[in-house]
């Protein structure tokens, strides 16, 4: 560690006994209370009020992918990127007023329950297996990998899988504590998360005014990056044209403008943050009052997540265009900027970068024993399996899961450095998120819905995926009325791409129309159908106010940076 003076070392020390401390008085406290149900393990069953909800739903989604990957997509194209955050506090607000009450009313506690409940065993055990997969092999390895490079790029690149054990451990003791340790040891997490976050992009453009020639001054290093990198503070990226470099054209890609809005963006966040166990967990074992303000506690500090995610990258950019910083490759543009931090504040951003990624660790954990324990062993190996087996074996699988993860990223079995991370987690998860959503969201508020229909939504939304990722250039040309494809280059090689947010909203509105075709021959209402009234979603007055608050927000920030 001889990136790391004294101050550095004893910083993040004094985070992890804060952090390990907190979680076993936690612990103890329900002990003591005799509170060992599974479903307080599970689900910390009424026992997290609304801000440590809407804490630990932010602990849990701001993790390496955020800190590493939506830094190195706003070191590549700049604020366009904060469109995943901005846009998930509208999806928040969708998913607080709407689904919450579904899932509450009905006491589903998971996303296969959820299934069951509304279709069929056998949409809930496909989407089971499929789920406990998605969340091994494409999250926690991710989440693992792209945590342990960002540290390893401060401390030494010869403590890479050090760290990578060190954080698997790390996030698997406070994992074995349940969820009720989860949720309010992520309290702390994004305390952390945020002091540090905050604290490195104020020296990073106090860093940049300072390399400029004009003195330590934040506001000054922040309007140097509006004057030195103008491109790279617009929302909405206009269609590439002929004339059009291929950088820019890569950008599209990944961000396509205004289209985006009108298509895969939505179905990103709201699969992500309204049927994704990973996170609809936290809010599950609430009241309907303390679920809604946790959720929308968490829109409201989505707002702020780019200025510690985003920022940090298109300062880097910009050090790095004037010669002052040499970035290797977008990922490494957060580490980069860390490197600059004065001895002290550095263990800061560490352990802000830890608090981060263990938090999304550890509720990734919870939710893959969740799911397995209550979903598949409880159901299919042994009926009657008591609480506390329950809860061991819950924990066992938490075990299993990390040593899983550990295993294909010690050496990136799975590529993820080369994808760049934010991208490979959006483009796998992309694959199943259209199908997934249809299956919800028409479940959900359409009552002819049949099991028929959402297996073969689930199908069809897989395939679609695929064909329009892979094949539909190929077939149908490189311009439709459906999309427009733009060249890139893979490895090299010259190949044709359409924008993965446009193929995501055309799979999922075929996926729709399939699953409306198949629904049609059934009943007209079917018997597994929720029963829906008005009063379930009735909001009160502190609710609206905080629901104004955001659209209020979010509004100037579209309108400055449009």
């Amino acid at each position: 560690m001889n990136n790391l003076a004294t101050k550095d070392i004893i910083v993040f020390i004094l985070y992890f006994i804060l952090i390990a401390g907190y979680g076993y008085w936690i612990y103890r406290r329900k002990k003591k209370a005799s509170i060992t149900a599974s479903h307080d393990y599970f689900l910390a069953e009424g026992s997290l009020t609304w801000w440590a909800i809407g804490a630990s739903l932010i602990a849990s989604n701001i993790s390496a992918e955020q800190f590493i990957g939506m830094s190195g997509n706003g070191f590549f194209v700049g604020v366009a990127v904060a469109a995943y955050e901005w846009i998930a506090a509208i999806a928040l607000i969708i998913i607080a007023v709407w689904f919450i009450p579904i899932y509450l009313k009905n006491k589903i506690y998971t996303m296969p329950q959820f299934l069951k409940t509304r279709y069929n065993e056998t949409v809930s055990l496909i989407m089971a297996i499929f789920w406990l997969f998605l969340y091994i092999f494409v999250n926690l390895t991710s989440i693992l990998f792209l945590g342990a490079v960002a540290i390893s790029g401060l401390v030494g690149p010869e403590y890479l899988h050090i760290i990578m054990i060190g954080l698997a451990i790390f996030a698997l003791i406070i994992t074995l504590g349940g969820m009720k340790v989860i949720g309010y040891t992520d309290v702390i997490q994004v305390a952390v998360l945020i002091i540090g976050g905050f604290a490195t992009i104020y020296f990073a453009l106090t860093i940049v005014s300072e390399k400029f020639g004009l003195g330590r001054d934040a506001l000054a290093g922040f309007n140097t990056l509006l004057k030195e990198a103008p491109d790279h503070f617009h929302m909405i990226l206009s269609k590439p044209d002929a004339n059009s470099s291929q950088e820019y054209v890569n950008k599209y890609l990944l961000l396509p403008g205004l289209a985006m809005y009108f298509a895969g963006q939505w179905i990103v966040n709201l699969n992500y943050w309204g049927c994704n166990q990973y996170i609809t967990q936290r809010a599950l074992g609430a009241d309907l009052q303390t679920a809604r303000k946790g959720i929308l506690f968490a829109g409201f500090l989505k707002l702020f997540m780019p200025v510690i995610v985003m920022l940090p990258g298109i300062a880097a950019y910009v050090l790095n265009k004037s010669g002052h910083l040499e970035v290797k490759g977008m990922d490494s543009a957060y580490s980069s900027i860390l490197g600059f931090l004065p001895s002290g504040l550095k263990g800061l951003s560490i352990a802000a970068l830890t608090a981060a990624i263990v938090a999304s660790l550890a509720g990734k954990l919870n939710s893959i024993s969740t799911i397995y324990t209550l979903d598949i062993h409880k159901k299919y190996f042994q009926k009657d399996l008591t609480e506390k087996k329950q809860v061991w074996t819950g924990r066992m699988i938490a075990v299993a899961a990390i040593l899983i993860s550990l295993l294909f990223t010690w050496d990136d079995l799975l590529g993820i450095g080369g994808e760049g991370g934010f991208t490979f987690i959006q483009k796998y998860t992309g694959f199943i998120s259209p199908g997934v959503f249809a299956m919800f969201i028409l479940g959900m508020f359409w009552k002819r819905t049949t099991g028929a229909a959402a297996v073969a939504g689930l199908l069809t939304g897989l395939l679609l995926a695929i064909f329009f990722n892979n094949y539909a250039v190929t077939v149908f040309g490189h311009e439709t009325w459906l999309y427009t494809s733009f060249k890139t280059f893979e490895n090299g090689k010259e190949i044709w791409q359409i924008p993965f947010l446009i193929n995501m909203g055309w799979s999922f509105f075929f996926t729709v129309l399939v699953m409306v075709g198949f629904s049609l021959t059934g009943p007209k209402i079917n018997p597994k159908a929720f029963e829906l009234d008005r009063s379930m979603f009735k909001l009160k007055p502190s609710i609206i106010a905080m629901i104004v608050i955001t659209l209020l927000i979010l509004t100037v920030l579209y309108a400055k940076f449009w």
